[in-house]
């Protein structure tokens, strides 16, 4: 998975640069000061050494550092939404965690409707205890909208190699954006412990060109 950095996310990549400048700027006015301090201690040799306290520093030194907090918690946490904001999809897939099976839901095409098992039946031209019998197919180099929820228990969505780990959870619909850059085909697995057939609940996605994704579209 990874950012679509194309002309509808620029205010999100404006966004960044203005984050990445405003803490940098933040950073280096804290290294300023400490380094000042520094030098003014290793300098003067006027120090009285029977100071033992000072409440106006210790109040000073106290409520600095929550207040730089502050300032970096909330441009991040702007940033936080507008990456989890999915701008135009060209397509959206629901996923339901059922024990112990997948089922897939092309919300855009209402005769796209499918369930995915394990396969089973050991043949060398299969990969072993990780292939399905009916696989998710999805154009490359498009945003995907994925809504994941679940049918009984907690589940998780997980394809390590696009970097997604997502929990189905029954009664709340989480949220993802997928975004692949190149064909081919992924495989991962429930990552939470759903029950005794927690193994057998792969997930096997295929990236193809747009022409034949329409393709299979028309020949479901």
């Amino acid at each position: 998975m990874k950012l679509n950095f194309q002309n509808s996310n620029s205010p999100l990549i404006e966004q960044l640069i203005f984050f990445h400048d405003h803490t940098i700027f933040i950073t280096l006015i804290i290294i300023s000061i400490i380094t000042y301090i520094i030098i003014f201690i290793i300098k003067n040799n006027n120090i009285n050494i029977k100071i033992s306290e000072n409440q106006f520093i210790e109040f000073i030194w106290t409520i600095i550092p929550p207040i730089i907090l502050i300032f970096i918690a909330l441009p991040s946490l702007h940033l936080l939404y507008l990456i989890d904001e999915i701008k135009s999809p060209i397509l959206t897939i629901k996923i339901f965690g059922h024990q112990w099976f997948w089922s897939y839901e092309y919300s855009d095409f209402s005769n796209i409707e499918f369930e995915s098992y394990i396969i089973n039946v050991n043949n060398k031209n299969n990969f072993r205890l990780i292939e399905v019998d009916n696989k998710t197919v999805i154009p490359y180099k498009f945003n995907i909208r994925i809504l994941v929820s679940s049918d009984d228990v907690i589940h998780s969505w997980t394809i390590p190699r696009l970097a997604i780990k997502i929990d189905a959870i029954p009664g709340r619909i989480n949220q993802i954006n997928l975004f692949i850059n190149r064909p081919g085909i992924y495989f991962g697995q429930c990552s939470e412990i759903c029950g005794i057939n927690h193994r057998f609940m792969p997930i096997q996605i295929e990236s193809i060109k747009l022409n034949k994704f329409i393709y299979w579209i028309k020949n479901f």
